[in-house]
């Protein structure tokens, strides 16, 4: 079977993705790529005594690979079958108050960021600026100095990588150097790292209320000053303004559903925040790409035999990547094999909606995306009951939630829902739960520094089936969007709205449809039209929190000098509506 890639798809797998010699020459195609992943996992089968069934599993494998049913995380992409065979995507480093844990930790980053994962740090233990030093006469630096130093590592790993390091930083709300961390972005700061802050639900209700909020020292648990909650919010949602940073992470939020808090609290996520993690380990993540899920009949609706034959396939996949890989560390071999923590989640959602003719702006998206979900997360668990059955609990199971309801599980967590950046492009498919960024879109800085363009293939579709004048479909390929075109109507306009023109509240709607269904956290970019105010954010981050949300990230149009995503497609491309790449 030949997969069947589009011409942006086909160059991400060239950069990423398929294998090269020595001279940096391709030594590998698609098919031979998934045939090469589809082998490696499968050999997890004669771990549990089912020798003679490996070929069987490595062809089903290999089938939904192929077809781009699902894909898993990049780093499974890049290393099953080849020697180093690192698979896992997301990381959660400790960081405790001392030179040891920080460049132990630093070093250990930089070993799994060049294998193409990301890392995710909590620097909340860490003493704060200008605190005495017992042992020396000098006095501490604070954490966001010791973040510039990750970063940079970060920055010079990259340069070698396939992929580029990525990082999450994170700081309680209540860290006395909070202010300077909220600033860290301006004028460019911290090219390699997400921010998100910690907040609790008593910082929450701090701001809601009006009331002053403590800053505490991590290592003395004492008070060092008292402050007015809303000042420290206001410079929270001024950064996000400016930058898109720092996002909220919700702790309370994250801790209420930790699996296994008798192991210790979650204190970080990986790099965007779909992961909460323990520290030490790290998660396998896949996605099933939704818009391959739709009939295509008189009357197209969801594929639901379909869907549950592909999650329980992929569950049984990301449990075997587990069994295979190579771990970067023995502590966190040790802390994954314990948990055995997956991820599954979703692409191609806002393009599940085109074809059911449901436009993502409307109450009817929210309702789809919870049943689905639900749906989801429902399946999700049965394949972990079922490989619980024939491969036994995950080994923490008698210390986690599941243990006194008797919940039998092979996986602490199944679902998360991930940002697929990278494998929603080599899909041909919208990223995650997104709204299509536009119907043509140009990604600059991407691959190398390359430019890549594209045009929607279901709109190109239904343009040519609704015959829309090539005139007027130049005019769409400029704007990238139907917003200011008058020869087009309003439903078509409502079912192909795109990213800046959904409410934002709509947005976080659809983000909390999926999360009430799901595991870990569902990583969501809330995009904001570029005249979106301060204030408006502020009442963003205090909805997110009411809505039961795990965290939240939004990225204000035009906010930054240059973005990787932009609208349309410049004039002096080679792309027309015949031939831009889809």
């Amino acid at each position: 079977m030949k997969t069947k890639l589009n011409p942006s798809a086909a160059k991400v797998a060239e950069s990423r993705y398929l294998l090269r010699n020595e001279t940096g020459s391709l030594v590998e195609t698609p098919e031979a790529m998934f045939k090469r992943v589809a082998k490696a996992i499968a050999k997890a089968e004669s771990h549990y005594g089912n020798a003679n069934t490996v070929d069987i599993w490595e062809a089903k494998f290999e089938e939904f690979l192929l077809k781009l049913d699902f894909l898993p995380n990049s780093p499974t992409l890049m290393n099953a079958g080849n020697p180093f065979g690192q698979l896992s995507a997301c990381f959660v480093l400790p960081i405790e108050d001392s030179l040891a844990s920080i460049f132990d930790t630093l070093k250990l980053a930089a070993m799994i960021q060049q294998s193409g994962g990301g890392t995710g740090f909590s620097f909340s233990k860490l003493r704060p600026k200008g605190e005495r030093v017992s042992s020396l006469t000098g006095t501490a630096s604070g954490p966001v100095s010791f973040m510039k130093i990750f970063d940079c590592t970060t920055e010079n790993i990259k340069q070698g990588g396939k992929r580029r390091g990525a990082n999450m930083g994170i700081l309680r709300v209540d860290h006395p150097d909070i202010l300077e961390f909220i600033h860290a972005k301006h004028d460019g700061g911290f090219t390699n790292f997400n921010l998100s802050i910690a907040v609790t639900d008593d910082f929450m209700k701090a701001v809601e209320a009006n009331k002053t909020f403590d800053l505490v020292n991590p290592l003395t648990q004492t008070k060092v000053r008292e402050v007015w909650a809303k000042d420290i919010f206001t410079e929270i949602t001024l950064g996000a303004w400016s930058t898109g940073d720092p996002g909220l992470i919700f702790i309370d939020a994250i801790e209420r559903d930790n699996p296994t808090p008798q192991l210790g609290s979650i204190e970080a996520t990986n790099p965007c925040g779909e992961v909460p993690l323990l520290p030490f380990e790290a998660c396998n993540l896949g996605s099933i790409n939704l818009s391959h899920m739709v009939s295509h009949t008189s009357r197209p609706e969801i594929l639901w035999d379909k869907l549950n034959k592909t999650i329980q396939l992929a569950v049984r996949f990301l449990d075997n990547v587990i069994e295979v890989n190579s771990f970067p560390d023995e502590k966190i071999e040790n802390k994954v094999k314990g948990n055995r923590k997956i991820g599954l989640g979703v692409m191609g959602f806002h393009e599940l909606l085109i074809q059911l003719n449901i436009p993502y702006g409307s109450e009817k998206a929210v309702a789809c995306a919870s049943n689905l979900m639900r749906f989801f997360q429902e399946k999700s668990h049965e394949a972990s009951e079922g490989l619980a059955k024939e491969r036994g609990v995950f080994p923490n199971w008698d210390k986690s939630r599941y243990y006194k309801s008797n919940k039998k599980l092979r996986n602490a967590t199944c679902t998360s829902i991930a940002p697929t950046g990278t494998i929603s492009i080599l899909a041909g498919t919208a990223p995650s739960i997104e709204p299509l960024f536009a119907l043509a879109l140009t990604r600059k800085q991407v691959l190398g520094g390359e430019t890549l363009k594209d045009i929607n293939p279901l709109f190109l579709n239904y343009a040519k089936e609704f015959k829309i004048p090539s005139k007027v479909m130049e005019e769409i390929i400029r704007l990238g969007s139907l917003k200011d075109i008058s020869e087009v109507g309003p439903a078509t306009k409502a079912l192909f709205a795109t990213a800046l023109e959904i409410s934002p509240l709509q947005h976080l709607k659809i983000q909390h449809a999926f999360q009430k269904y799901c595991d870990n956290a569902v990583s969501k970019t809330i995009n904001l039209p570029n005249s979106f105010s301060q204030k408006e954010i502020a009442e963003l981050y205090l909805e997110a929190w009411k809505l039961g949300l795990k965290g939240i990230t939004v990225f204000r149009y035009g906010c930054k000098p240059t973005q990787v995503m932009e609208l349309g497609v410049s004039g002096n491309s080679t792309c027309s509506p015949k031939g831009c790449p889809v």
